[in-house]
Formats: structure tokens, C-alpha cells, sequence
């Protein structure tokens, strides 16, 4: 599949004016997790800078107890401090891994910037090991950009 035959779908859901902006990132998480074989669980994390966590605010999945993360805790905490991105092809080979679930072998963290200033992150479970590229890596930039318009 190629990833860009998406951005229509995500575009129309962020652009829908009737809806609020917790709903539209909720949508885009559901548009994700639906059209991408590969993605298990979809969510956004954002950033609490004074509390220094992640805080959970959409998702499409298995819901999740990690609904905060300490800055620095897990493959989303590191992404909060290194501002990049976190492909992990195979979460058993990460000492810094918090497991959301005993199916998920791999994951992916992409930083969200809004004004140059990294306020959340996509984070993307897979149950399958290794299927992320670097495809996937420019398309979820293109998604965060997309989102960061909105908020």
C-alpha cells in the first residue's frame, strides 16, 4: 500500500469544520489504524512541559493504561527529549520499552512540531515485527504536519 494514497482521507478529516479537534485527531488515528494493515494501535501524545509528560488525548486501538508517560520513560518519553524520530523494529530489543500489550512487536514515534517547538508525538503499535519504512517515517511527518494546522 502506498501511504500517500491516504493524505486525501486525512486531509478531509482535518478539514471538516464541524468537528472539534480532539474528534478530528481521534478520526485520523481511526483513518490510520483501518487503512494501514500494519497499524495496531494509533495515538496522540501531548506534551506537558512544566509536568514533563506525555499526555494521551486520541487513539484508535486496544485502550491503553499509559495514558501519561514521564519524559524519558518508554520510546515516547525519549522522543519528547530528542525531538526525533523512533523507529523500533523490535520492541524485545529495548531496555527503555513500556509494553501497552504483549501483542505489539514494533513501534513508531514521530515527533509533532507546532512553531519549531516539539509539543507531542504520533505513536503507532504494530503486531507485526519490522513492517515500518522510511516511507512511513515522511508520512507520518506529513501527518503531524497536517495536525499541527489545527491546533
Amino acid at each position: 500500500m502506498k501511504l500517500a494514497s491516504l493524505k486525501p482521507a486525512i486531509s478531509s478529516v482535518l478539514s471538516q469544520a464541524s468537528l472539534d479537534t480532539s474528534t478530528k485527531m481521534t478520526r485520523v488515528c481511526e483513518v490510520l489504524r483501518e487503512q494501514v494493515p500494519y497499524y495496531d494501535w494509533v495515538g496522540f501524545y501531548f506534551a506537558n512541559e512544566s509536568a514533563r509528560t506525555l499526555h494521551l488525548k486520541a487513539f484508535a486501538g486496544i485502550p491503553t493504561d499509559h495514558t501519561v508517560i514521564p519524559f524519558g520513560k518508554g520510546i515516547c518519553g525519549q522522543v519528547a527529549e530528542s525531538n526525533a524520530n523512533f523507529v523500533v523494529p523490535d520492541v524485545k530489543a529495548q531496555d527503555n520499552y513500556i509494553a501497552c500489550s504483549i501483542t505489539v512487536k514494533s513501534e513508531i514515534v514521530i515527533p509533532l512540531f507546532k512553531d519549531g517547538k516539539n509539543i507531542g508525538q504520533i505513536d503507532i503499535d504494530s503486531n507485526t515485527i519490522d513492517p515500518f519504512s522510511s516511507e512511513d517515517e515522511r508520512f507520518l511527518e506529513w501527518v503531524n504536519q497536517q495536525v499541527a494546522e489545527i491546533l
